[in-house]
């Protein structure tokens, strides 16, 4: 009996999905519940060399604060060329062993639940982890390396809204045609397919014909939360702040490198570079707004950058619900109340929006298809409930054509469903 995983490793989240006898299953990797389908995708190194993963990464950090290492979005940072490795107390890790921890954390838990050695996978890859080709190909380079770490022989990739497409496949009944155009919203990237699909065994042949195009691009969930920081939150750490640089009695504004990093959750321990810290140091003596900068001085040195985008998610995800709503954050003498509405986000969020519009509009137009022609709008990801997402589509498509299910495991469990076409 052949045993393979799926695993989509997410910026946000992961998952694990095991084939064997033919059938498909999502399995739990970060508790025994349902709710434990999905890992985040973050680490925690405590000064006594531990290392943890997902939840009981959070938990450690939250516990210890600044007294760790916490990362996250790892996966934003495998076409970055110029991120080679970092150290963490005093050991230095390359890119594609912090991505190995998790993979191998994953593979742990599934081999326990499988009660065998399992050393092939289908690994989930975005269809562009960068414009730029070469750093696109050193993405895969790497994630494949890591995997190899991790323990895997044989490994394969799959598009990630290639395998969305297939879960949606394997919910139809034998003989069924649809014409489908797909919607993988990440936490990276929003990635797009137009793929013919039919239930039952025709799932099992090559589908490489199938495929009529392919598209993404680099706008998804963290974007929309940056976009939030940057418009709405930012201010509170010295985005409008003024000062005087040495020497000269003019006003400056803080550079605006600073405010863009810590409006890219991912990014924020990189502002704890010394020449940084000691930057703000010098601008909080003679700002106009010292409490901004100590606030900017305070989630460098506190890390809770983490906490304060969960907020801004929990914001962002209300406005799928409410017409308005408040982002509410409170750490030591900082106390964040900002009211944000519907219709504010989608303004602060317009050219975000275009460029996915744009994508969706290309890969149709690279399928041959006129809208009309398509049968079906598949949309998985959280980002895809956004409200404005959803009008999005409906306007090219027809709102009866939409369908929503299984936001966040869908890519996995067809992920799942791609093994028969590679082994």
């Amino acid at each position: 009996m052949q045993i393979v995983f799926g695993i989509d490793f997410g910026t946000t989240n992961s998952a694990l999905s095991v084939y064997r006898d033919g059938t498909v299953e999502v399995i739990a990797v970060d508790g025994c519940e349902r709710a434990g389908e999905l890992m985040r995708s973050v680490l925690y190194f405590s000064e006594d060399d531990e290392i943890l993963v997902g939840n009981e990464a959070i938990r450690q950090y939250v516990g210890e604060g600044a007294a760790g290492r916490f990362m996250q979005s790892i996966k934003t940072f495998l076409p970055n060329t110029s991120f080679e490795s970092t150290e963490i107390f005093g050991k230095r890790y390359a890119i594609d062993d912090l991505v190995a921890i998790i993979l191998r954390k994953i593979k742990n838990r599934g081999e326990a639940h499988v009660g065998s050695l399992v050393e092939s996978v289908v690994l989930g890859r975005p269809v562009v982890f960068s414009t730029d080709a070469a750093k696109d190909a050193v993405a895969e380079q790497r994630l494949e390396k890591a995997a190899r770490k991790a323990g895997f022989k044989n490994i394969w990739f799959q598009y990630e809204p290639v395998a969305a497409a297939l879960a949606f496949e394997s919910m139809l009944q034998a003989g069924q045609e649809r014409t489908v155009f797909i919607g993988d919203f990440g936490g990276g990237t929003s990635d797009f397919s137009v793929i013919r699909v039919k239930g039952g065994a025709f799932a099992r042949s090559d589908r490489r014909n199938d495929v009529l195009s392919l598209g993404g691009v680099y706008v998804a969930g963290d974007k929309f939360d940056s976009q939030i920081m940057w418009d709405k939150v930012a201010r509170h750490f010295g985005r409008y702040a003024r000062y005087k640089t040495m020497g000269k009695d003019e006003w400056v504004n803080v550079p605006r490198s600073i405010i863009y990093t810590l409006c890219q959750w991912h990014r924020i321990p990189l502002l704890r570079a010394r020449a940084t810290r000691e930057h703000i140091r010098v601008i909080k003596g003679t700002t106009d707004d010292r409490q901004a900068i100590e606030h900017l001085e305070n989630i460098i040195s506190d890390n809770f950058g983490f906490f304060l985008f969960q907020a801004i998610e929990k914001a962002k995800c209300d406005l799928s619900e409410l017409e308005q709503t408040l982002i509410r954050f409170t750490e030591r003498d900082l106390s964040i109340s900002e009211n944000i509405g519907k219709g504010e986000f989608e303004t602060i969020n317009r050219e975000n929006f275009l460029q996915i519009a744009d994508c969706v509009d290309e890969v149709v137009a690279g399928s041959g298809l006129k809208p009309s022609q398509i049968d079906t709008v598949f949309l998985t990801g959280g980002t895809s409930r956004i409200p404005h997402i959803q009008e999005l589509f409906a306007e090219r498509f027809g709102r009866d054509k939409l369908e929503n299910r299984d936001a966040f495991t869908s890519v996995v469990h067809g992920l799942g469903s791609s093994v028969p076409l590679f082994v």
